[in-house]
C-alpha cells in the first residue's frame, strides 16, 4: 500500500470505517483535540504542503505509547527532572497535547505558519530546555534569536531534510549536538540516541527495503504498534541512506546515515535518474561559502540552479560546472549562464537563475533545496 491507496481507501484501513471526508471535516471544525471523531478517537493531518496531505487517526491509548517512546528514546533522563519542550510546527496535534497531560513534561507548541518573529519573545519566556522544530526554523534562531536567553539543553530537527550546512550553523551556535525525529503521518519511525546516530524503531515497526540505487533505499514500514489505523507494508516516499549496525550507545537497532530527501525529488532523464543527495552533495562541495541553494528540474527537464547574491559569482559557477557533472552522469547536459545567455549543445540545458525568494517564503514553505517541480 502507498499514501495514494489509503487516503483513496481510508474508511477501509481503519476499524470503525471512518471516511477521509469525516476526518476532514472534524479537523475542519476544530474537533480533533477533542476526540471529535468518537469518544477516544483523535485525528489528524500532515505538515506536508502538497495538495495530498495525509491523515490519521489514533486511540487514546496509542497516543499515550507515543508519548512514552518519544521519551524512552529522545529524553531518557525525563523521569529524574522536568523538562519544558518546545514544539515549533505548522500543525498542532493530539499527539503533542498529550505531553501537556504528563507530570513529566511542560509542552508549549509554536505556530510555524504565524513566522518565528511573532512568537520569538514568548519563546525565550518559556526557557524551553528541548526544542523541536524544521531545519530552517533552527537555523533561523541560530542566526537571529536571543541566545543568552535561549539556552536549550536538547535540540531535534524533524519534518524535513536536515543539510550540513544547517547541521553545521545550528550545532556552532548553541554548543550542542543537533538531533533528529523521523515521522511521518503514517508513524514515528526513527529518533537520534545520545550519540547523535539515527536509529530506526525498529522494536515496533517491521521495516522492508526496497533499493532505489545509489546506496539508498526507500522502506516498507509495518507498524505493529497502530491497532485502529492499519499501516501494513506502506510504501514511504523518503530515501535512506543506511549505516552500519554497530553503535557506541548500544542499541542493536538499525542505524540511518541519512534521511536524503523524497522520490518525488529524484531528477528523472528518459529512464535515467539522479538523486538529491548526489546533486546536493556537487553543489555543497564547492565551497563553504555555500550555505543555502535551490535545485529543481522543471518540466521539460531542464534543470535551475539558484544560489543567493552573497555567493561570489566565481564559486556560482564553479557551483554550475559541479552540478553539470553531476547530472552528466546520466545525460550529456547543456550550459546556459546569466552573464552570457549563451548555451553550449547537449539535450538537457541546465543554468543560473536567480535567487526570487524572500524571507518569508524562504520560512513560510517547507524546505526543499533539491525538487522536482510538478506545474
Amino acid at each position: 500500500m502507498d499514501k495514494a491507496q489509503l487516503m483513496a481507501n481510508f474508511a477501509t484501513y481503519n476499524r470503525d470505517g471512518i471516511t477521509a471526508r469525516t476526518v476532514r471535516t472534524a479537523l475542519d471544525r476544530g474537533e480533533a483535540a477533542e476526540g471529535g471523531l468518537a469518544p477516544g478517537l483523535y485525528c489528524g493531518v500532515s505538515s506536508g504542503t502538497s495538495g495530498n496531505r495525509g491523515l490519521y487517526i489514533i486511540t487514546e491509548a496509542e497516543r499515550y505509547r507515543w508519548l512514552g517512546t518519544i521519551l524512552a528514546k529522545g529524553l531518557p533522563d525525563v523521569w529524574r527532572r522536568r523538562h519544558r519542550v518546545a514544539v515549533i510546527l505548522p500543525q498542532n496535534s493530539a499527539l503533542y497535547r498529550a505531553g501537556n497531560q504528563s507530570r513529566w513534561l511542560k509542552l508549549a507548541f509554536f505556530d510555524l505558519r504565524q513566522g518565528p518573529a511573532s512568537w520569538k519573545e514568548a519563546l525565550a519566556d518559556f526557557d524551553p530546555t528541548v526544542i523541536i522544530a524544521p531545519p530552517k526554523i533552527l537555523r533561523w534562531l541560530a542566526e537571529n534569536a536571543d541566545l543568552g536567553r535561549l539556552r536549550p539543553q536538547r535540540l531535534f530537527a524533524g519534518a524535513e531534510t536536515l543539510d550540513p550546512p544547517d547541521r553545521r550553523i545550528v550545532e556552532a551556535a548553541f554548543s550542542l549536538r543537533l538531533g533528529q525525529i523521523y515521522m511521518a503521518t503514517e508513524g514515528l519511525f526513527a529518533i537520534s540516541c545520545s550519540q547523535g546516530r539515527l536509529h530506526l524503531t525498529e522494536d515496533f515497526v517491521r521495516f522492508e527495503f526496497e533499493p532505489v540505487g545509489d546506496q539508498l533505499v526507500t522502506p516498507i514500514v509495518t507498524d505493529f504498534s497502530r491497532h485502529f489505523q492499519l499501516t501494513c507494508r506502506y510504501r514511504m516516499n523518503d530515501l535512506l541512506r543506511l549505516g552500519g549496525r554497530g553503535c557506541p550507545c548500544g542499541s542493536p537497532l538499525q542505524v540511518v546515515d541519512a534521511v536524503e530527501g523524497r522520490q518525488d525529488d529524484v531528477f528523472w532523464f528518459g529512464d535515467r535518474m539522479v538523486t538529491p543527495d548526489v546533486l546536493r552533495n556537487a553543489v555543497l562541495d564547492c565551497s563553504p561559502s555555500i550555505t543555502d541553494f535551490r535545485i529543481q528540474q522543471r518540466l521539460d527537464g531542464s534543470v535551475d540552479l539558484r544560489l543567493p547574491s552573497t555567493v561570489e559569482p566565481a564559486v556560482q559557477k564553479s557551483a554550475l560546472a559541479a552540478l553539470e557533472g553531476a547530472l552528466h552522469t546520466a545525460v550529456p547536459v547543456q550550459r546556459c549562464t546569466p552573464d552570457t545567455n549563451e548555451q553550449t549543445e547537449g539535450p538537457i540545458l541546465v543554468r543560473l537563475a536567480s535567487w526570487n525568494l524572500t524571507p518569508e517564503q524562504l520560512l513560510s514553505h517547507k524546505l526543499r533545496r533539491v525538487e522536482r517541480l510538478r506545474s
